[in-house]
């Protein structure tokens, strides 16, 4: 089949040893590549129940049929484990141009075991594996790490994934860094490659992808260049990036707020998109094969933090640290964020952690006295979890364990383990849906329902004939994440775009149907990884403070609103009314 290498690369780390292995033209025919693959993966090699920091636990490194092709928004990787933060399904996707050299390695997978016995990094080329000790790298953060693996790999210009100390130290909100800047953020996958003693991995090599038109698929990335790089959303991600989101959402009523108890904040104006505009050098910054330029490169003009320089921070570290924290400095949230891109720590459950831990000691349940505004007590916060001293010992072993450690469930808002991104589900209760049933936990990410909620193409308090709308968002995301693509193209890349996108790539003709099934049946994969892991019905459900406590606007989501879309859900993809799928698709 084209545009898969047809091959993965099993690696031990125990034995440090490695091999290539075939991979069955009717797998990636099911399943395409991404996600899809990498979940069959998962299911194969990872046995039932593992603890995520076990040996046997495996890591996925895994490219789509996209990738390392001339279509726009496909310069992306993904990383694939059994979560240390939830204990169920972890997936997690970064772009910047990693990608590239990963694809040119040659092979659609990589599939790693086993746990070194003392620090090591990885070098994976299209001829070569080789295991390079890493004990002097041990303790260095993430810019550090990548800027020395570079020189010592044995190419020019590798592509690099690193952990910092988070990672090491088993952080269970750890992420895995490359490019400097560009993050797989969610469920604590930096720190299962810190329990393999994994410090980093690097790729090269002259591989080319075998697409099946090649001259075709160029011809249509020069025609959507022409058509849509003057877009009004490409416009506006390469003017504002996702920090434009700030306004929109606190107008809408749904930018979380002091831990989750306010819709808008106050001070909003000085945390968003204008503010960074008036406050840093800005430029845009592209992943390879992009024409929008989200990304922000920054740098400080004055105050405390000149002269600091770092792509971001993104509209979900900005809520996280500005709206849960009531940090109302965008220069202050710069700093945050830039402390977490070194130690290696995901910004979203980073913030959420923080803001939580400020509730406590208000609450007399900690002897550490926080407060909300307070940029240098989070950095000293964040600070002490990677080193898991005191609180940030507690913290370190993420919301769910924390709260049941302090008495504070009630308090807690996550779902399975993982906190919501910066989208209220008591206002867009389609994202109430979207958080209850993510397969990795509260998810905005998994259908960006915010979208059509925000912009009018479904009411938010909406209820009725809301699943079936969210299962189309869902699955094509699912198709985004099995090529791999860029949620910001999702506007670009609706059915019948994407069909031809897997037709120029894989040369597969698969109409909106088709397509479908391929989602539905990684779908259903995904979930019998989470049934396998112990996952029920009962968890997919919001916190309880987010069903019983409204706004002060008056917006809620009541426990049989979000049972009725839920059921919903499960009837449409055909599960049972106790989330199970089918035995077979």
């Amino acid at each position: 089949m084209k545009g898969f290498f047809q091959r993965i690369l099993r690696v031990d780390l125990t034995n440090r040893s490695s091999r290539e292995e075939a991979l069955d033209e009717a797998v990636l025919g099911r399943y395409l590549g991404g996600k899809g693959l990498a979940t069959h993966l998962l299911l194969q090699n990872n046995p039932a129940g593992v603890d995520p920091f076990a040996p046997q636990n495996h890591i996925v490194l895994a490219l789509g049929p996209a990738s390392d092709t001339p279509l726009y928004g496909s310069c992306r990787h993904g990383i694939f484990s059994k979560s240390p933060l939830t204990g169920l399904y972890a997936e997690s996707y970064s772009g910047g141009s990693l990608a590239i050299p990963m694809s040119r390695s040659g092979y659609d997978a990589v599939v790693i075991g086993g746990a070194a016995d003392r620090p090591l990094w990885l070098e994976i080329s299209d001829t070569a594996v080789n295991f390079h000790d890493a004990a002097d790298l041990w303790g260095r953060d993430t810019f550090e790490t990548e800027a020395e693996i570079r020189k010592r790999a044995a190419a020019e210009k590798p592509g690099t994934m690193v952990i910092g100390p988070a990672g090491e130290n088993r952080v269970r909100i750890a992420v895995v860094k490359n490019d400097g800047w560009r993050v797989a953020g969610r469920g604590g996958l930096g720190a299962v490659f810190g329990s393999k003693n994994l410090k980093a991995v690097a790729f090269h090599g002259s591989r080319s992808r075998p697409v099946a038109q090649p001259a075709a698929l160029k011809q249509h990335a020069r025609d959507m260049l022409a058509r849509l790089k003057d877009h009004a959303a490409t416009q506006a991600y390469r003017n504002l990036g996702t920090p434009m989101m700030v306004n929109i959402l606190n107008k809408a009523g749904a930018f979380p707020t002091r831990y989750w108890s306010e819709g808008r904040f106050a001070q909003f104006e000085s945390i968003n998109a204008d503010s960074m505009q008036a406050r840093f050098k800005v430029s845009p910054k592209a992943c390879r094969t992009c024409f929008m330029a989200c990304g922000k490169q920054i740098e400080v003009k004055d105050g405390r933090h000149q002269g600091l320089r770092l792509e971001g921070p993104e509209y979900e570290t900005i809520y996280a640290f500005g709206g849960l924290c009531m940090i109302d400095r965008i220069d202050e949230i710069a700093h945050l964020n830039d402390l977490c891109d070194r130690l290696g720590m995901d910004t979203i459950s980073a913030g959420n952690l923080a803001a939580f831990a400020i509730e406590a000691s208000r609450r007399g349940r900690i002897s550490d006295e926080l407060n909300y505004g307070d940029p240098e007590a989070v950095a000293g916060l964040l600070r002490k979890m990677v080193k898991r001293e005191g609180l940030g010992g507690l913290l370190a072993e993420g919301i769910k364990s924390a709260s049941e450690e302090l008495g504070l469930e009630d308090l807690a808002v996550h779902v399975k383990g993982m906190e919501p991104a910066g989208y209220d589900p008591r206002v867009l209760k389609g994202m109430g849906l979207a958080y209850a049933v993510s397969d990795r936990g509260a998810c905005h990410l998994r259908s960006t329902f915010y979208k059509p909620e925000l912009t009018g193409v479904i009411p938010p308090a909406q209820i009725d004939g809301k699943a079936e709308l969210f299962l189309d968002f869902e699955d094509r995301c699912t198709l985004f994440d099995c090529l791999i693509l860029c949620r910001f193209y999702r506007d670009f890349y609706l059915w019948e775009a994407l069909s031809e996108a897997v037709a120029l790539t894989t040369g597969l003709t698969l109409d909106q149907d088709g397509l479908k099934a391929v989602a539905a049946r990684v779908t259903n994969n995904t979930r019998r990884f989470n049934l396998r892991e112990g996952l029920t019905a009962a968890d997919d459900r919001l916190p309880r403070r987010l069903v019983k406590n409204p706004l002060a606007s008056g917006d809620g989501i009541t426990a049989e609103e979000l049972d009725r879309l839920v059921q919903d859900y499960y009837r449409l993809r055909g599960w049972s009314p106790e989330g199970r799928p089918p035995e077979a698709d």
